[in-house]
């Protein structure tokens, strides 16, 4: 599969194609297991700019499933840029996830999110 590399991006810093590095049958399994289990924990899901902030309960099981989730996803699909917020005052966790023009429909479409 075609990395997205700084060279593959326009002018305006536009991405033509995403392409995740996880076969057909990997992204499957993802979808089934972690990102299944991820979906259930979202508590709000908030439409930015260039992408989405999710609003999680606090806890280090959590913060654990965040971090795990984001070192895979970055390794499968480059092109994102994931921000980890962790509120100790109001125990909530907000994970950012962005990217160039056509990461949100990217994020919705093969991630499920």
């Amino acid at each position: 599969m075609e990395l997205m590399t700084p060279a593959l991006l326009d002018k305006n810093n536009a991405c033509p194609d995403f392409a995740c590095q996880l076969t057909t049958q990997d992204l499957a399994l993802r979808k089934a297991t972690v990102l299944a289990s991820l979906k259930q924990d979202i508590l709000e899901c908030t439409e930015t700019a260039t992408g989405y902030l999710y609003k999680f309960n606090g806890g280090d099981t959590m913060i654990d499933q965040l971090c795990e989730f984001v070192k895979t996803e970055r390794q499968c699909c480059d092109f994102f840029t994931f921000t980890l917020t962790i509120q100790k005052e109001t125990s909530l966790i907000f994970l950012e996830i962005t990217g160039p023009e056509g990461a949100k429909e990217f994020i919705k479409s093969e991630l499920g999110l």
